[in-house]
């Protein structure tokens, strides 16, 4: 979407390479949006052995080249915009962070591990902080979305009907044959699938008002459908549990810090806490709520000790979890949570690989910055389509990060999604309306 100082009134359309056909714009939007939804890998075969591996990397040849690509293609677009200053925006923020991170990466015991994660991340974070000029207005925004979202669910159900071995979890499942029957689509695991389809869902209600009723309410059924049957209960308890957080987030101001800051503190003490403090798993055990939230207290507790011992630098990013020495450390660490992948809370992870300062550097970018935003933010655009859907989405990632390890993964849907809603929030604070488009529906110029 279009993007203007805050004191413009009207620009000119830039988005896109002229004023007719597709334009440059849209097809890189809908390539970057495949990318991620859909991947390189689709349909990830989990019985064999090689998913027990910790060097098994998740990369490839292919991925690589198309990563690269769409990045250089991004990056080229970004430069000759109009707008090209708000390119990985706030610095002040993001550049001392990513330098924090890594001199911890360097200092660890992998330090080309975190080289390579850092240089992802900062990647992800140009697309990101780019890919919101690609469109030239909301609706066009709004019907890309609404394509790429429907490519992806169709790709879903196609896997489920005619790939059931790779889409639905089996019983010959090596790492958690509990899941069978549970569907994955062309996901790697039944919770990716089901936080996508929660975030397939918001966009199809903001298709439903942007672009198209029709395409909005068949994304929104289609996304419902797949999630009831990935099992994932946490996302299905939280998708009606954000829309109504959202609703109260937008509505009554005065709530806003305390759902977003006291509402993840507490989710966070709750879940983590219950691990660490036995009081409190007790009365989390008497509400009838399984207060090892589905066996990630051992991985908790195990987090908590090892952050104990290095909690100023951590540990270096990547180089804590499924690293050769944790997993083949036999009788050394007497808990099966050295084999974990990660540590199911963002929060707790980025600690343990950056140390506090860097949990506190990102608590600042990811939590505290958008709420500045959104108080920023012009009434007109308020209540408007588009803040919902930012909003929807902070509000989902920053609680369901509680429980899954997402902030600062380069290739995740999930974390990508979260980036360019941040830089959507950081543009909505600075918009104005363009006369041409007083007509239809409030349209963000950052």
């Amino acid at each position: 979407m279009k993007t203007a100082s805050p004191d413009t009134h009207a620009v000119p359309d830039t988005a896109g390479i002229g004023t007719s056909g597709i334009g440059a714009g849209p097809v890189l939007f809908l390539a970057i949006f495949l990318f991620f939804w859909i991947s390189m890998t689709p349909f990830v075969d989990l019985t064999g052995e090689n998913i027990l591996d910790p060097s098994a990397g998740n990369s490839n040849r292919l991925n690589q080249i198309v990563s690269l690509s769409l990045f250089a293609g991004t990056l080229c677009y970004g430069l000759f915009h109009p707008l090209r200053a708000t390119i990985l925006q706030p610095r002040a923020l993001l550049l001392p962070m990513f330098g924090w991170f890594l001199f911890v990466s360097l200092i660890s015991n992998h330090p080309m591990l975190g080289i390579k994660a850092v240089v992802l991340t900062v990647m992800a974070t140009i697309n990101a902080s780019i890919y919101l000029l690609m469109p030239s207005s909301e609706k066009q925004f709004a019907k890309m979305l609404a394509i790429g979202t429907l490519i992806t669910l169709a790709t879903a159900y196609y896997g489920v009907v005619f790939k059931p071995e790779l889409s639905i979890h089996q019983l010959s499942e090596l790492r958690e044959p509990m899941n069978a029957g549970m569907w994955r689509g062309h996901f790697p695991h039944k919770n990716s699938a089901a936080a996508a389809m929660v975030l397939a869902c918001f966009f199809g209600l903001f298709v439903m008002n942007a672009w198209s009723r029709l395409a909005g309410i068949a994304i929104v059924v289609l996304s419902v459908v797949f999630l009831l049957h990935t099992g994932g209960k946490t996302s299905s308890a939280m998708l009606p549990g954000i829309l109504i957080l959202a609703f109260m987030f937008e509505r009554f101001r005065f709530l806003r810090i305390p759902i977003a800051v006291g509402g993840v503190a507490l989710f966070n003490l709750f879940a983590v806490g219950s691990a660490v403090i036995k009081p409190l798993g007790d009365f989390i055990s008497s509400l009838g709520i399984d207060a090892t939230f589905t066996n990630r207290a051992d991985i908790w507790r195990f987090a908590f000790t090892a952050l104990s011992e290095n909690p100023v630098t951590g540990y270096g990013i990547k180089a804590f979890w499924q690293t050769q020495e944790l997993v083949y450390s036999g009788g050394a660490v007497e808990t099966w949570a050295v084999a974990a992948a990660n540590g199911h809370n963002s929060y707790l992870d980025i600690a343990l690989m950056a140390g506090i300062p860097g949990l506190l550097m990102t608590l600042v970018w990811v939590l505290f910055l958008p709420l500045r935003d959104i108080s920023r933010l012009p009434a007109a655009i308020e209540h408007s389509d588009l803040t919902r859907l930012f909003i929807r989405v902070w509000l989902y990632l920053i609680f369901n990060a509680g429980l899954e390890s997402l902030f600062f993964e380069g290739g995740n849907l999930l974390w990508f999604t979260f980036l360019y809603c941040l830089y959507g929030l950081r543009f909505q604070s600075s918009a104005t309306l363009t006369g041409e488009r007083l007509a239809e529906r409030p349209a963000a110029h950052a």
